[in-house]
């Protein structure tokens, strides 16, 4: 995915697999809000690699479209999301492991890396990749009364979609190692989860509408390009506080140079909305990265044995 990548005048009119792409408040053009459903109702959107491949490419696009502010991603029907499509499964086991590429992973980082934050309005239960690939957005609001469980241990199978990485970091090792030991599957307000869903509501059809609402007030007030520079901060932070203070001493010297730093302040002494325009993908610091990004590629093959070079 490179900035020359074309972008769609509309998400709607692009045809996905698996997913649906809609514009927020409804509109023909591109909103700074964008909702991304897994769109299986009859399967209960159970996971599946076109879903993957689906989501990837969607989260790449809006990554650098600077129309775009915020992601909400639900679920179609009663249910978030059953896992993976066991009628689908995950191939033989054959060929080398080092070649092997988790599809749920494959979305987490493209969530992950996105500029642009993700709420995931759990509208429903969610199991197995229907939790881990949440891990990765910043805010998650569920059902009281749905239930949601990391079941790998049950079906055989180990963690995926980078949870190892995303899920102690979020709730601890101890509340992780029992969600992941058990394989169990609890109510949101279980102390298993800590504090994993930031708002817990009573009524499913509260869910969505209510993850609207906070993407629209952050899609008006806040600076993109500093939600994606102060996501980053914590998620590859420092080892020391010493190292910590230098980082983000560059960073914020970075900040104060920028459009949208003038345009924040002058709207708050203004007493007015902000407009800020600042192109993540642009005006990124230029420590970011600031960490060194693993290559995920697969290994090369010989193509030609026969070769004499």
């Amino acid at each position: 995915m490179t900035p020359s990548t074309n972008l769609p005048a509309s998400y709607e009119s692009l045809n996905l697999t698996h997913i649906k792409l809609s514009h927020h408040p409804a509109s023909p053009q591109v909103t700074p809000v964008i909702i991304i459903t897994l769109n299986r109702p009859e399967k209960h959107n159970a996971f599946t690699p076109q879903m993957a491949d689906s989501l990837t490419k969607a989260y790449q696009m809006i990554h650098i479209d600077p129309r775009v502010k915020v992601v909400v991603l639900t679920g179609a029907g009663k249910m978030f999301c059953a896992g993976s499509d066991l009628d689908v499964g995950f191939g033989d086991g054959k060929g080398k492991a080092v070649d092997f590429r988790d599809i749920g992973g494959r979305v987490a980082l493209a969530m992950h890396r996105c500029h642009k934050p993700t709420i995931v309005a759990m509208n429903g239960s969610a199991v197995g990749v229907g939790m881990t690939m949440t891990l990765p957005a910043a805010i998650r609001i569920c059902h009281e009364n749905s239930k949601y469980g990391f079941v790998f241990t049950r079906r055989g199978l180990t963690i995926e979609s980078c949870a190892s990485y995303f899920l102690p970091r979020l709730i601890g090792f101890s509340r992780a190692m029992h969600l992941i030991t058990t394989g169990g599957v609890y109510p949101p307000s279980s102390p298993y989860f800590g504090d994993l869903f930031t708002t817990i509501l009573p009524d499913a059809t509260q869910v969505l509408p209510h993850s609207l609402e906070l993407a629209q007030n952050l899609s008006e007030n806040v600076s993109s390009l500093a939600s994606s520079m102060s996501r980053a901060l914590m998620w590859e932070g420092a080892e020391s506080p010493e190292a910590a203070h230098l980082l983000e001493s560059r960073v914020f010297h970075h900040m104060i140079g920028q459009r949208d730093y003038k345009e924040g302040v002058a709207s708050f002494l203004e007493k007015r909305k902000p407009c800020f325009e600042s192109d993540p993908t642009i005006m990124s610091s230029p420590h970011y990265p600031w960490w060194s990004e693993v290559a995920i590629g697969r290994e090369p093959t010989a193509s030609n044995l026969n070769s004499k070079l």
